[in-house]
């Protein structure tokens, strides 16, 4: 599932812009390729990241997998859900396995991130 209202990244994170703020998780794709979800590590409230960076782990039976950030800014909400449930990537990408919320420096960064047409193509050209 590739939902329209979001941006993703070609690392496979997703991220969703509501005014200042952007909601970023990892896409239905990258958690299907993962796996179960059996531990995720995200930064704490506060932390600046920075487009292009790792931002945290997330871990599955398959892999461990660095998170890269969409977007630059700082981080103002962190799921902690998934510290205690991280299986709710699995069953819940788009929603309730959201994994932080960052107040965004740049909105363009956001723009420039794939749209869910390009992301679908993104996809298609790596698994034929």
């Amino acid at each position: 599932d590739i939902l329209e209202d979001r941006r993703y990244s070609r690392e496979d994170e997703w991220a969703k812009l509501e005014d200042d703020r952007v909601t970023i998780g990892v896409t239905d794709y990258a958690q299907k390729q993962l796996g179960d979800i059996v531990f995720v590590e995200l930064p704490a409230v506060g932390a600046q990241i920075e487009k292009g960076e790792p931002f945290g782990v997330i871990e599955s039976v398959k892999a461990v997998s660095d998170l890269y950030a969409p977007v630059s800014g700082q981080v103002v909400e962190v799921n902690t859900d998934l510290a205690e449930n991280p299986a709710l990537v699995n069953e819940d990408c788009y929603g309730d396995g959201w994994m932080l919320t960052i107040a965004v420096e740049d909105a363009g960064d956001h723009d420039e991130m794939l749209d869910a047409e390009a992301y679908r193509a993104h996809v298609a050209d790596r698994t034929g």
